[in-house]
């Protein structure tokens, strides 16, 4: 039974990395030819695998990011997310700070929890501005 179950565990990681592989953008490209070309995969990814309702959201995805995308546009969506990000590690920070006078320990820890999400959240949205 346990190799059954392994087996089928290893063949759902499988699919799950093939179909992360599949919304990675062709290296080299930034910006919205960086965007394209992610989309363009999944959407390969989702005709080989015949999924029909992804297929048509992916290709409105496609017709949307040619119409409507540009570099400039793009760079400011995403420093405003760097920026809002950058607000939430800070009122995470505040919270904290204010938990800790108290000295209460539970809402510590969850506070402290919630500013490690939004530094790692940060941390993401910084790492968009360079795609």
């Amino acid at each position: 039974m346990k190799v059954i179950s392994s087996v089928v565990m290893l063949a759902v990681l499988g699919l799950s990395a093939s179909a992360a592989q599949a919304a990675q953008p062709t290296p080299g490209l930034t910006g919205c030819a960086a965007k394209r070309s992610a989309i363009e995969n999944q959407l390969q990814y989702a005709r080989a695998h015949n999924n029909s309702g992804e297929i048509r959201g992916l290709e409105k995805a496609l017709q949307e990011n040619t119409e409507h995308c540009t570099d400039a546009g793009l760079k400011e969506e995403r420093e405003q997310k760097v920026r809002e990000a950058e607000a939430e590690v800070q009122e995470r920070e505040a919270d904290l700070k204010q938990a800790q006078a108290k000295g209460d320990t539970s809402k510590i820890a969850k506070r402290e929890k919630k500013l490690a999400e939004s530094k790692a959240e940060l941390e993401d949205a910084k790492a968009e501005l360079t795609k």
